[in-house]
C-alpha cells in the first residue's frame, strides 16, 4: 500500500497537469494560415539565403505577408512560382529564366603582380596587399569564393576563373554576393554571347595585364546591326533585349574577349566578309560619283 499510494498521486496529477496544458494550449493557440506550409513546400527547400530572408520559412513567411514577390525563391524555377501564384490566387508570373554569368575571362590570360599562397578564399586575397595578386584589379581571382557560396554545384574554378553551369545554375544569387568584386551577373538564359570583361581602365593599361581584355576599341558596338552591343566606361556592355545572338561582335573582337570566341577560319571569313562588304560600298560610291559628274556635263 505504501507504493502503490504515490504511483496512484503521481498518475492523478498527471492527469491534472495533462488537461491543464490541453485547455491552455487551445486558448493561447495562434491561428496559422493553412497557405503558409503549402507555400514553404513549392520553395526549393535549399535554405540558400539567395531570396535574402532567414531560411526558406522566412520567405514563405514573406511572400505570404505581400513583402516578397511568388518569384522570390529562384531555385524554385518557374513551375515553383507558379504554384506560389495559385496558392496565393494570383496569375502566374511570365519571363524568361535568368542564370549567373561571369563576366570575366581572366584565368591563364590574366597577369599576376606576385603568387599568393594565403588562404585560399577571394575576400581573403583582397586583405593581401590591396587584393593586387591578380594584376587586373577587376579580374577573378579564382580561389572560388563563389564555388563554395553555391549549393547547387553551378559554378566552378576553371583554367583560372569561375565559369557557371547554365544547366544546373538557379539564379539563387549566392555566388553574386560572395563574389567581392562582383563580377557575377544576372543573364537570360537563352543568351549565348557575353562580353567576359570587367576592366574599366582604358585600352593601353588593360591591355598590359590581360591577353583577352576589351580595350574598348569600339569594333563590337561599329558592328553589330541591332545597336545591342556599346562601350560604356571603356567596357562593351550588351543590351540584351536587343541582341539576337548573331555572334558577329564576337567575331569583330580583336582582343577574343566577346564569348562565344570564334575559331581563327571564323575569324578570316568575318574580315573577308567585311573587306568585300568595303569595296562594294566603295565601287558603289564610286560610280554615283561618276554618274554625277557625267549629268553635270
Amino acid at each position: 500500500m505504501s507504493i502503490v499510494f504515490p504511483v496512484l498521486m503521481l498518475g492523478a496529477l498527471a492527469v491534472i497537469f495533462g488537461l491543464i496544458l490541453a485547455v491552455a494550449a487551445k486558448v493561447f493557440e495562434v491561428e496559422v494560415d493553412p497557405r503558409l506550409p503549402q507555400i514553404q513546400s513549392a520553395l526549393a527547400g535549399a535554405n540558400c539565403g539567395g531570396c535574402g530572408y532567414p531560411g526558406c520559412a522566412g520567405c514563405a513567411e514573406a511572400i505570404l505577408a505581400g513583402k516578397a514577390p511568388v518569384t522570390a525563391c529562384a531555385p524554385a524555377g518557374a513551375e515553383g512560382a507558379a504554384k506560389i501564384a495559385a496558392i496565393m490566387g494570383m496569375e502566374a508570373p511570365s519571363g524568361d529564366k535568368m542564370v549567373a554569368h561571369v563576366a570575366c575571362n581572366g584565368g591563364c590570360n590574366a597577369n599576376k603582380n606576385f603568387e599568393y599562397r594565403g588562404v585560399t578564399d577571394c575576400i581573403a586575397a583582397t586583405k593581401v596587399c590591396g587584393g593586387d595578386a591578380v594584376a587586373c584589379r577587376y579580374g577573378c581571382f579564382g580561389f572560388g569564393s563563389c564555388v563554395a557560396a553555391c549549393k547547387f554545384d553551378a559554378i566552378h574554378v576553371v583554367d583560372g576563373v569561375a565559369v557557371v553551369d547554365k544547366e544546373k545554375c538557379t539564379n539563387c544569387g549566392a555566388c553574386r554576393e560572395a563574389c567581392p568584386r562582383k563580377l557575377i551577373h544576372e543573364v537570360p538564359y537563352k543568351q549565348k554571347v557575353f562580353v567576359n570583361c570587367s576592366n574599366k581602365d582604358k585600352g593601353p593599361a588593360v591591355a598590359k595585364v590581360c591577353a583577352a581584355s576589351c580595350i574598348a576599341c569600339g569594333m563590337c558596338e561599329r558592328t553589330c546591326k541591332f545597336d545591342a552591343i556599346h562601350v560604356v566606361d571603356n567596357v562593351a556592355v550588351i543590351d540584351y533585349e536587343k541582341c539576337r545572338n548573331c555572334t558577329m561582335c564576337a567575331k569583330a573582337c580583336p582582343r577574343n574577349a566577346i564569348e562565344p570566341i570564334p575559331t581563327p577560319e571564323e575569324k578570316e571569313k568575318f574580315k573577308a566578309a567585311q573587306k568585300a562588304a568595303a569595296e562594294k560600298k566603295a565601287a558603289a560610291a564610286k560610280a554615283a560619283a561618276e554618274a554625277k559628274a557625267e549629268k553635270a556635263e
